[in-house]
């Protein structure tokens, strides 16, 4: 066993659950100031310059908060199903490849934690696991809204999560890999069409895969307009409606890792990673993966939320049929021999 390179992947794994942390935390800011902006409101602004501290000063508070368990809640269950989404979130992100390497130390760094042949079926496992949390968290508070809630959140992963993988089934198809690092080389590479060069990025050749995939990661992480788990106005809050003080915020947390997990997959995926103009670098991955953030933030603020009917009808009426067929073209597209890699 390479002692130093099991070592030196902790500390990349070290660093870079931090560094989601920092950013979960800032994301809330940017929603509050962004959803101000559309609503022509001013945001958060009194604590620190632009309210840059807000974030500091919410956690403060939900830590000061009475942590409350109901009387007929399965108390372990119900202490332990937030921490279960919280700590699933951030490990999608394991995966994600942050540019190839770089020498420190007279060493060779991998600029990615690990590299599996199968890192996006990893990473749609680890999604799919949170959702475990919502759905104890539900069960175990003695709530009849909480269970209706963590029934729905059930019923709605299970149909996107079929949505989800399907959609990258064109992608695995053109590749020959479900290696995130092999996804993200084949997108490297320039495609010429027409006296052109073009970057070979999945959403040219697979747009309707990108719109699947986008409309199926957004009902994935609960949010609007599918956050039906928690609707307010039919279930209180859905699922955390027995919770309070900090132990609520790691459901809102996770939450928002989701969130930042699942942009960066998807620029990976379809926008080219750290593939742009004169250099590759990581900055260009963030800068899609921020194009994602703002999107999740442009439909709050834009769209209602759908009626539960709507939301099932939507993944197995049209997303489902929808996928099948972008497979089914793509793979005689491969079979053809037109735009192979």
């Amino acid at each position: 066993m390479d002692w130093e390179a099991l070592i030196v992947s902790y500390l990349l794994g070290f660093v870079l659950l931090n560094i989601l942390l920092v950013l979960m935390a800032y994301m809330t800011w940017f929603e509050r100031r962004l959803v101000a902006f559309f609503q022509d409101r001013i945001g958060p602004n009194r604590t620190g310059p632009f309210g840059l501290l807000q974030p500091i000063a919410d956690g403060v508070k939900l830590i000061s908060k009475e942590d409350i368990v109901p009387a007929n809640a399965d108390r372990l269950i119900f202490l332990v199903a937030p921490l279960l989404s919280f700590v699933l979130a951030p490990l999608g992100a394991l995966v994600v490849p942050f540019g190839d390497s770089i020498t420190l130390f007279g060493r060779q760094i991998n600029l990615y934690v690990i590299d599996i042949n199968v890192a996006t079926l990893y990473f749609l496992a680890v999604g799919s696991m949170g959702v475990y949390g919502i759905i104890l968290g539900g069960y175990a508070s003695g709530n009849r809204y909480s269970l209706l809630g963590a029934l729905r959140s059930t019923a709605q992963v299970i149909s996107y999560e079929l949505v989800l993988g399907l959609s990258l089934v064109g992608i695995f198809i053109l590749t020959g890999s479900l290696s995130l690092v092999e996804i993200l080389r084949a997108q490297q590479r320039t495609l010429i069409l027409g006296g052109l060069e073009l970057p070979n990025w999945f959403i040219l050749s697979q747009p309707l895969a990108f719109v699947l995939f986008l409309i199926a990661a957004v009902a994935e992480t609960n949010r609007a307009p599918f956050d039906l788990p928690e609707a307010e106005t039919e279930l209180i809050a859905g699922y955390f409606t027995e919770y309070s003080g900090f132990r609520f915020s790691f459901y809102f947390l996770a939450e928002y890792i989701n969130m930042i997990v699942v942009s960066l997959i998807a620029a990976t995926l379809f926008l080219g990673g750290i593939d742009g103009p004169f250099i590759d670098g990581i900055w260009w991955l963030v800068a899609k993966a921020f194009i994602f953030l703002f999107f999740y933030v442009w439909l709050r603020a834009t769209l209602p939320r759908f009626r539960y009917d709507q939301l099932m009808g939507l993944a197995w009426k049209v997303l489902l049929p929808l996928a099948l067929i972008n497979i089914g073209v793509t793979g005689l597209v491969r079979l053809w021999g037109i735009g192979a890699l």
